[in-house]
């Protein structure tokens, strides 16, 4: 993918934004005056009221700007401006997208198909399996699915890294400069993705992750999206504006639906009461009304034939899960003959494969 851009306009734009009392409005109403970034700028030296800036402002502004650059440059970070061909051509239709972006990584960010999931933070084992079967089914319909969320805590990085595990490109919008990953603990996912998918942020290097910021990345997430999925979510958090969104940029949102009782799927049985999203149970419920399109998905259960490619020691454990409706780690290991260390590490990947299923007290079951 090449940056069609010249680099001319690129640095004129960057240093247009850059100049103070320039928002995205501002910005906008100059482009839409001028014809082009470039075309303003030579505007403002011939003495034109381009904005309220001084020819200090713009030195300063050219100069953080071409600084930027050269730091993208030396980073592998792609800067998309919305007359590149890379740039998300269903964002470019929003009234509020960013005139650039910053973008890290391998994935078509113009994919066939492109859903959007998300979520609460604190994500219960429901939404787990829930994020596991989506992705799963997901690539088994078409391998041109790209997976996109928001790399926070819960729903977030477990569709990350499950449309990972599915081999499906995936990619993380940030509230924040790709100079930075917040949060850090997510540091080995987003690696991943750089190879399989990619980060994208509004934000130029420095920019800290604040609240507000949180909130506006929301809108690149619904804008980029054909369809927005709310996997779990509290009656009030992030994902419930962004279902907001992206009904206002008239995309679909649907929800999975949870018990009255559960906290974590209030904000979705919300949606779905008052008629804010569609409910689906599954990628085959999604598909079908989103595309018209009558797919048949894994059965929840694994079939044995599915356990012919795992290690020697991988299938001791599965046999012994076989065995028991659960079993702890201890109980693994001396079952198996297998050390302590050798099995946590072995359940941690059949976990993230979809093999098994963590329970609340640290003990392990087959995913049936």
């Amino acid at each position: 993918m090449e940056n069609t851009q010249p680099t001319t306009e690129t640095l004129s734009l960057m240093t247009l934004g850059a100049l103070p009392g320039v928002g995205l409005k501002t910005l906008r109403t100059i482009l839409a005056r001028y014809k082009s970034a470039t075309a303003a700028l030579e505007a403002f030296a011939r003495g034109a009221e381009v904005c309220a800036c001084s020819a200090e402002n713009l030195a300063e502004a050219r100069q953080w700007a071409e600084a930027e650059m050269a730091y993208c440059e030396a980073h592998a970070v792609r800067i998309l401006t919305m007359a590149d061909a890379d740039y998300p051509a269903r964002l470019r239709t929003c009234d509020d997208a960013p005139p650039y972006l910053f973008y890290r990584g391998a994935a078509n960010l113009n994919a066939k198909y492109v859903v959007a999931v998300v979520g609460t933070r604190n994500i219960t084992e429901y939404g787990k399996d829930l994020c596991r079967h989506l992705c799963r089914d997901l690539a088994d319909f078409s391998p041109d699915v790209l997976v996109l969320s928001g790399l926070a805590y819960g729903v977030d990085v477990h569709a990350h890294r499950q449309a990972l595990a599915a081999n499906l490109p995936t990619v993380g919008v940030l509230a924040h400069g790709l100079d930075r990953l917040y949060p850090s603990a997510h540091r080995t996912t987003a690696i991943a993705m750089l190879n399989k998918g990619g980060l994208l942020t509004e934000y130029p290097r420095l920019t800290v992750p604040e609240k507000g910021r949180f909130l506006q990345r929301n809108r690149i997430v619904a804008g980029m999206a054909d369809v927005v999925v709310v996997v779990e979510s509290g009656i009030r958090g992030g994902a419930l504006a962004t279902a907001r969104l992206a009904r206002q940029y008239e995309r679909p949102v649907y929800a999975f639906p949870g018990r009255a009782s559960d906290e974590m799927s209030a904000g979705c049985n919300a949606l779905l009461r008052d008629g804010r999203a569609k409910l689906i149970t599954s990628a085959e419920d999604l598909l079908s009304d989103w595309l018209g399109v009558k797919v048949k998905v894994q059965e929840a259960s694994p079939a044995t034939d599915l356990f012919a490619d795992l290690t020697r020691n991988e299938q001791k454990l599965i046999a012994v899960l076989k065995q028991h409706d659960c079993r702890t780690l201890d109980q693994l290991a001396a079952e198996a003959d297998l050390a302590h260390s050798v099995v946590a590490s072995l359940l941690f990947d059949l976990n993230m494969r979809g093999f098994v299923k963590t329970l609340p007290g640290g003990a392990y079951r087959l995913v049936r």
